[in-house]
């Protein structure tokens, strides 16, 4: 081992993961002989941190190998994204409602993009501080269940996974049955010109709920008047919604991905003069408690956010190999029907 002068700064796993040009989760598998790594990397690695004269504290590895009854929940929203939609204080509610009184705590981060979560995942592995991670907002060709996997960190996705994951999915599945409900109902009021709003294109419950919108109305021999993908932000449910309202032959009813979104639609539609649902249905998604105050009460998707949450934490807690039951949830997403729905307006 390379030796250090007196007084130079102890070298980091950080040196090391750049000397060996490998991640720090795969520095601390490496020395730990946990992980998926190959047998050459694992050298590699070894060897850059003779080089370096660089080896694990007593203290760190120690903690490295203990429990943290820590369950990371990483979001990729801004900050005033999440402020702003209940559905994640409902999400939080339900995990912590079976984390808590087991001795687990959830630990929250926000982060930009795919990297960046990527990298956290990396730190808090390497670093020790977690034993099991949720992950949300399901993508096609999805990465990070093969990365967690990997860093050998037990976790769970919420919503259906994509075939052949590593991760197990829990809740938030079936998401077109719901969208379907909603628009045979729109049907039975007798509308034809119906348009959703769906959220990022990229994530898969957007995907299916898209494809369920539009095969629910090509079953009826109908065309959705317009499908608009933007994000969850309460200025972008404002602006489709003007942009929505403003077509020629304008939507007489609306379909928004989240029960935030519907509110900002509905407000949107009151101040340009419209009555809901006298001139415009609206029809959310989630069944947050915010929907039962809103004059009118909004027509909803109820998916059991809180319901989810539970189901979520004790996978996963089972995954840490915690003796627990599995939750079992109750079938499909399902329509409630309140007072943002009516029938088509005369002369529509």
């Amino acid at each position: 081992m390379k030796e250090r002068p007196e007084g130079a700064a102890r070298p980091t796993i950080k040196a090391v993961a750049a000397e060996a040009g490998v991640s720090t989760a795969t520095v601390s598998q490496a020395v730990n002989g946990t992980g998926r790594i190959s047998d050459a990397t694992r050298r590699r690695v070894l060897e850059a941190a003779t080089r370096l004269g660089w080896s694990p504290s007593a203290s760190a590895t120690a903690l490295r190998r203990a429990r943290t009854r820590t369950i990371a929940l990483v979001v990729r929203r801004p900050t005033d994204v999440l402020g702003a939609d209940p559905h994640f204080s409902e999400l939080i509610t339900g995990l912590e409602g079976e984390l808590s009184p087991r001795g687990y705590g959830l630990l929250l981060h926000l982060v930009a993009d795919m990297p960046q979560e990527s990298t956290l995942y990396e730190r808090l592995v390497a670093e020790g501080r977690i034993d099991g991670a949720v992950l949300t907002d399901a993508r096609a060709d999805d990465p990070r269940p093969r990365l967690l996997r990997g860093l050998g960190l037990p976790a769970v996705l919420l919503g259906a996974p994509a075939r052949g994951s590593a991760v197990p999915g829990v809740g938030l599945g079936q998401q077109g049955a719901g969208v379907r409900e909603a628009v045979a109902h729109l049907l039975e009021l007798g509308h034809t010109r119906v348009a959703y709003v769906a959220g990022p294109a990229e994530l898969l419950h957007t995907r299916l709920r898209r494809t369920a919108f539009e095969e629910a109305l090509a079953e009826q021999g109908l065309r959705p008047v317009a499908v608009r993908h933007t994000d969850f932000t309460e200025e972008a449910a404002v602006a489709v919604t003007k942009d929505l309202l403003a077509l020629p032959d304008r939507p007489t009813a609306l379909v928004f991905p989240n029960d935030s979104m519907a509110v900002c639609g509905i407000g949107t539609a009151q101040r340009a003069g419209l009555r809901v649902p006298g001139d415009l249905s609206v029809v959310g998604y989630d069944n947050l408690p915010l929907g039962r105050w809103l004059h009118p009460r909004l027509t909803t998707v109820d998916q059991q956010v809180q319901r989810v949450g539970a189901a979520a934490a004790l996978t996963l807690l089972a995954r840490c190999g915690e003796d627990v039951s599995p939750a079992v949830l109750d079938g499909r997403p399902r329509l409630v029907v309140r007072e943002s729905t009516g029938p088509l307006p005369t002369g529509a």
